[in-house]
């Protein structure tokens, strides 16, 4: 069963610091639009994450300069009583807002053993450079700056505690950020309800499934296990044997899809590429208005000012095996590797991946501009694939889910030391 338990968050006790102070994750965007987010932004978490943004243009992003600077504005954030510490362990209540619709989720601290014995279980591979990136920041400034993003079959006896505490208690900070999503958070302060939902966890929660956040939950792993070789004196609760994460029930989440861009048609002519694509494809030409996906084995390409429907034909997929079955393997597959020569989607640079929320016109967008030749739009796989292909122990390809909006970070750190 999952471990999952309270913790003393590091918060700000003020809403309107909150605003201010919580941003996106470190990873979705480049130092350049780092530093613009955070412009007039004293209070902005970015000073910590990303904090090249206050070192001299140029600086290595990776050097000891930067992860200094980030220790210093984390130690000045809590000088200056931006963030301050919980005094008891507690859970907290993380709810989202998307285009009407509100996800709530538990953030709890998830145990570096259920990573290591497989109860957390993840659908795709991690880098061990991308791991190394915020192991670095974290041994720096001893804490979980951000939430990972998890998932678990839901739970009728804790979405009852979740609502009873939504409907009848004030958030902590209720905020609509710049890009209109909505964030609300809740401490749960009462001792005997933390309590009921740490047994809850341990008691109706086999596995915990990780949604969005594969390296950064790796590394945290990683942490755990370098930090208890270093203590002669490890018990097994110091707090570096846990990380922050934001647990979600699988029946609010939706998954969106993922698409593909690529720089070239490996030499062939658009009419080649065609010709090609009918070996396993029904080829349909739609014109010049947009056309989406609309069901599995169904894709969007956008080729020379026109968009084209291909289905994919009996043969070309697996409907017996979970991977097999999936548009992402159909498309590297029979298109990207078989076509187009892209054999590794995780180091090719001739390839880029666009997260559905910008819509079909990114993809538009990148191939009249010349940056791009053709665009693939795919059919997003469902909550239920995902967590049966992490169930299977099998791994999907890369860029295979996406997950709107991102967790603010911010609201709330988990300090390991």
């Amino acid at each position: 069963m999952a471990i999952v338990k309270p913790f003393k968050g590091l918060r700000t006790p003020n809403q309107e610091v909150c605003e201010e102070l919580a941003c996106l994750p470190y990873d979705v965007m480049n130092s350049e639009e780092a530093a613009q987010m955070a412009e007039g932004k004293p209070k902005s978490l970015l000073h910590v994450t990303r904090a090249e943004i206050d070192c001299p243009a140029g600086t290595d992003i990776h050097s000891e300069t930067v992860y200094h600077k980030s220790v210093d504005n984390f130690k000045m954030f809590q000088e200056k009583g931006w963030l301050v510490q919980d005094e008891e362990p507690k859970f907290y209540i993380y709810a989202q807002t998307m285009d009407g619709k509100t996800q709530y989720g538990i953030v709890g601290c998830a145990a570096c053993e259920d990573y290591m014995n497989g109860i957390i279980k993840k659908h795709e591979l991690t880098r061990p450079d991308k791991e190394e990136d915020r192991m670095v920041l974290t041994r720096y400034v001893n804490a979980n700056l951000e939430p990972v993003f998890f998932s678990y079959r839901a739970v009728p006896e804790i979405d009852a505690i979740v609502e009873d505490i939504v409907k009848n208690q004030k958030a902590d900070y209720d905020f609509v950020a710049e890009d209109g999503f909505g964030h609300h958070f809740w401490a749960i302060n009462c001792p005997e309800t933390n309590k009921r939902l740490e047994e809850l966890f341990a008691t109706k929660v086999p596995y915990t499934y990780v949604a969005d956040g594969h390296h950064r939950t790796a590394a945290a792993a990683r942490i755990g296990a370098e930090y208890k070789a270093k203590n002669p004196n490890h018990t097994g609760k110091e707090e570096y044997n846990f990380f922050m994460a934001v647990h979600f029930p699988d029946n609010q989440l939706k998954i969106i899809d993922y698409n593909r861009v690529v720089k070239d048609l490996n030499g062939l002519t658009e009419e080649q590429l065609l010709e090609k694509l009918e070996k396993n494809f029904e080829v349909e030409c739609k014109g010049a208005e947009i056309y989406h996906p609309a069901k599995l084995h169904e894709f969007s390409m956008y080729l020379g000012g026109k968009w084209y429907k291909l289905t994919a034909k009996p043969g070309s997929y697996d409907d017996k095996d979970p991977i097999g079955v999936l548009d992402v393997t159909v498309l590297s597959k029979h298109v990207l590797a078989d076509i187009l020569d892209i054999q590794d989607l995780r180091t090719s640079k001739r390839i880029d991946f666009v997260g559905g929320i910008r819509g079909l016109e990114e993809l538009k967008r990148r191939v009249d501009n010349g940056e791009m030749k053709v665009a693939f739009a795919l059919y997003p796989v469902s909550m239920q694939q995902l967590l049966n292909i992490a169930d299977s122990g099998n791994i999907m390809p890369p860029k295979t889910t996406w997950f709107e909006p991102k967790l603010r970070s911010g609201l709330v750190i988990h300090k390991i030391d």
